[in-house]
């Protein structure tokens, strides 16, 4: 009995790792509709990546900062037409644009490559970005960026997957153990 208990137990874990496993993507492994990186206002797009290679050189994050410090922003202007514009790209700490104080400013530009770099030193909490187009109409992107926090929202939708599994697997080894054919199949091994 303990011994079937410890390989439903071992299952139901190595199941659990599996879906858990699955349920992690990496931010360059998805198509473009599907980055969360990505800003569309209409046919225009941008994208919004951040490094930090003194923590970790080869790491690419978005919106999920994972310690403060020293931060590059690099932005790609998907849509070429963005490039025959001028370009401005703002760090707020904070959400409120009119209250909160502006860390990084990077005055309108012409940007023919397509990308624009900026730096900031962000410390932990909560940063906004916003990325201006002067053209007609004028477009604006913005990006919510969370510095060194933890985002329960991602860890619970992250959990919920292996969880509901063990949950279930759980419940169908209780009922196995207390059906009458493994009664049965137990009384017959004592005797």
């Amino acid at each position: 009995m303990v011994r079937q208990m410890r390989q439903a137990c071992a299952a139901v874990l190595i199941l659990a790792a599996a879906l858990h496993a699955g349920a992690v993507a990496a931010h360059g492994k998805v198509s473009m509709e599907e980055d969360s990186c990505v800003r569309r206002i209409g046919d225009s797009m941008v994208h919004l990546s951040a490094y930090q290679p003194q923590f970790e050189p080869s790491a690419q994050y978005c919106t999920e900062i994972p310690k403060g410090g020293d931060t590059y922003l690099v932005v790609d202007l998907v849509d070429l037409a963005l490039r025959d514009m001028p370009i401005g790209l703002r760090v707020i700490k904070g959400t409120n644009e009119t209250e909160d104080e502006t860390v990084t400013y990077l005055r309108p530009s012409y940007h023919p490559d397509g990308v624009i770099k900026g730096e900031a030193s962000l410390d932990q909490g909560l940063y906004t970005v916003i990325i201006t187009a002067e053209g007609q109409p004028p477009l604006r992107y913005q990006y919510p960026l969370r510095v060194q926090m933890i985002n329960y929202a991602h860890i619970f939708r992250t959990a919920v997957g292996p969880l509901i599994a063990l949950l279930v697997l759980t419940l169908f080894g209780y009922k196995l153990m207390k059906s009458k054919r493994m009664q049965r199949w137990r009384a017959s091994r004592r005797s």
